[in-house]
């Protein structure tokens, strides 16, 4: 796949209900753990949650797409996601974490989108509950879940000027639409 047609990549939230093979989240993780991180410090750690009973209980602690809810939050065995990455960090101090984390989570992106897998990246979930259902001790240390599955979606993109409002929406066919700045709206050249 050439490298403009990842960049096509969109956010899935629907999901076939269809399990990954293993050698896809080998493909995710090895793009994850080769992406670049902060003095090389390799802080980053990984929980693939895959069973249907753990995917399904960690579910209903996560919340999708703001702008449409809830038109786009997943249901048990219609649209929920195959699995859940779950993004840990051993160590949360320094201001690099996050940027090492945003790093490997698109590295993660671009692997399942070769691969024909969509992913949905969470910052809004309940640490605290997902932690528990992991047996983990420490909530903090999750930075990211990143829903994945087979795509049941197809989200098209807009481009927009500086004016334009990127608030992306659905339509009357319940497509979700996502605008895009241009490069000419989001550049100063000098």
């Amino acid at each position: 796949m050439e490298f403009k047609e990842i960049l096509k990549r969109r956010t899935i939230r629907f999901f076939k209900q269809q399990p990954l093979a293993r050698e896809d989240f080998n493909a995710m993780l090895e793009a994850a753990r080769q992406a670049s991180c902060a003095s090389n410090k390799q802080r980053l750690r990984y929980i693939v949650v895959q069973t249907k009973e753990l995917v399904d209980a960690i579910l209903p602690h996560t919340a999708y797409a703001g702008l449409v809810t809830p038109r786009r939050n997943p249901e048990i065995n219609k649209t929920a996601p195959a699995a859940f990455l779950v993004m840990l960090a051993e160590d949360t101090s320094g201001k690099h974490i996050y940027a090492d984390a945003g790093a490997a989570v698109q590295s993660i992106q671009f692997a399942a989108w070769e691969r024909g897998i969509g992913c949905c990246w969470l910052g809004s979930f309940k640490p605290e509950k997902v932690a528990e259902l992991l047996n983990l001790k420490d909530p903090a240390k999750i930075i990211y879940l990143i829903a994945v599955g087979y795509p049941a979606e197809n989200p098209v993109t807009e481009d927009i000027d500086a004016d334009g409002n990127p608030a992306y929406y659905l339509d009357d066919n319940d497509t979700l639409h996502v605008p895009k700045f241009t490069v000419d709206a989001i550049t100063e050249w000098m």
